[in-house]
């Protein structure tokens, strides 16, 4: 299966988002530090997904992102296509094109696996997700180390995030 850093990234960062959808516009480096994605890269992500209309901006002071919609209206697979990322199982990328320029025998079968999966990414929603208690406790966890990193009066950019993780550890 293929699925890239692209699609992972995407929904990591969604659901990160939906996580703390009632602390109000979340910034992006506050994704970045606690996902450990760069903050570029972050910035690259949230334009796609603006243009589908999973996420709004706020500007000013305070600014940041909120979900354009309740968290049990946005659905992994809509992440994963808001990005241009797709799920595909075959060796071909859907081509059929597999074996020396023609079709092979099992391309069919990896490509209606790769449509089950992304049925299957359809019926999970950011909800769904922020309700299972074992990503409650690994955001809770991630949280925790952020805030002792902001009182010990820490700023982390993007490029440092090693250095969070060490100082994270530490306490």
């Amino acid at each position: 299966m293929r699925l890239t850093t692209k699609g992972r990234y995407a929904v990591t960062a969604m659901l990160d988002l939906a996580l703390h959808e009632n602390q109000g516009p979340i910034s992006l480096a506050d994704i970045s530090r606690r996902q450990a994605i760069s903050l570029s890269y972050l910035e690259q992500l949230f334009a796609k997904l603006r243009k589908s209309s999973l996420v709004s901006s706020v500007r000013g002071p305070g600014g940041g992102y909120k979900l354009q919609r309740n968290s049990a209206a946005i659905f992994i697979a809509q992440i994963i296509d808001a990005v241009n990322e797709s799920v595909d199982t075959t060796k071909c990328r859907g081509a059929g094109d597999c074996q020396g320029g023609e079709i092979c025998l099992t391309h069919y079968l990896w490509s209606d696996l790769s449509e089950q999966i992304h049925h299957f990414l359809e019926g999970i929603s950011l909800a769904d997700l922020v309700a299972r208690n074992e990503i409650r406790q690994i955001a809770d966890e991630q949280d925790r180390k952020q805030l002792i990193v902001s009182e010990n009066g820490h700023d982390v950019d993007g490029g440092d995030l090693e250095e969070l993780r060490v100082s994270a550890s530490t306490h």
